[in-house]
């Protein structure tokens, strides 16, 4: 599992140019710019270009295209005239996905949906159905999924029997899934039941996994915490620093490679799995013993 993480790390060059549309809730944030200058930067000979966008709020919206020299389309028909790929951002807004993937996904091309996927399990079940409904290749990560966390597990060479991992960020409800991806993107979907102890903000999330693995989520926002990460194999343990400036040229790379194959390269049901996951970690139970994901 790691392993693929770590091959699809580089985007493959392609020939001709490919066309790439963002669609967000307001572009003037900070993954619209991460993600336009990774294309316009270190991936520039990959073939892929930012090539039109559209956001809600219209006025917010158009000034960052235009400051970015973006083509802004007021209608959602006009862009897909314009584009081969959607990328659907709104990576403060997860309750907005829904609405963004119903204007987006019958156009039937690749979309990737930027983190949080969806509110919760139930919204993220209707986005991938309104996909399938349509045909349309889609897929969803955070970029902690694409780090040097997953690259060194993988060349462990063994079973990862345990892990740890830690992040910080503004809030529970839109940082959880980062230290939560590098759990599953190494542990996989068989996640079993979750316990959540600790104070509001200072959050521990355990995690059982089939097999009796086992696996610590810890959430402290708005503390001085980096992303890390500890695993243990049969072989001992380690433990390891996120490579922050890489995630997102990497997370970059992944999703071209989605586009340039039409094919998900991530397992839908770790995504999946997330979801269920941040659900039972917002169950008032789950702060009194473990919540089965059902």
């Amino acid at each position: 599992r790691s392993a693929q993480a770590t091959r699809r790390m580089t985007a493959r060059p392609l020939d001709p140019a490919r066309r790439i549309g963002f669609v967000d809730f307001n572009l003037e944030n900070y993954h619209a710019n991460v993600f336009l200058q990774a294309l316009r930067g270190p991936l520039k000979g990959s073939g892929f270009t930012v090539a039109g966008a559209t956001g809600t709020e219209k006025a917010e919206s158009r000034a960052w295209a235009e400051k970015n020299q973006v083509p802004f389309f007021e209608e959602d028909a006009a862009l897909n005239e314009a584009v081969d790929f959607f990328m659907v951002l709104a990576p403060s807004n997860p309750e907005v996905h829904l609405e963004l993937c119903r204007r987006i996904l019958p156009f039937r091309k690749p979309t990737y949906v930027d983190k949080t996927f969806a509110p919760d399990f139930a919204t993220a079940r209707q986005i991938f159905a309104l996909a399938d409904e349509h045909g349309t290749p889609i897929q969803t990560s955070s970029a902690l999924r694409y780090t040097n966390v997953q690259v060194e597990a993988a060349k462990a060479g063994a079973e990862v029997e345990h892990m740890i991992t830690w992040g910080g960020g503004g809030s529970f409800d839109e940082y959880a899934i980062h230290p939560l991806e590098l759990l599953i993107s190494v542990m996989g979907h068989e996640a079993t039941e979750l316990m959540r102890r600790g104070r509001a903000e200072r959050a521990q999330l355990l995690v059982n996994f089939q097999g009796g693995r086992t696996g610590v989520v810890n959430v402290f926002p708005k503390t001085i915490t980096p992303f890390a990460a500890s695993f243990t194999t049969a072989k001992g343990s380690r433990y390891l620093e996120v490579d922050v400036p890489a995630i997102f040229i990497n997370n970059q790379a992944a999703i071209l490679n989605f586009f340039a194959s039409g094919q998900p390269n991530i397992d839908r049901r770790e995504s999946l799995v997330i979801m269920r996951l941040l659900d039972a970690a917002r169950d008032p139970r789950a702060l009194k013993g473990f919540v089965q994901l059902t």
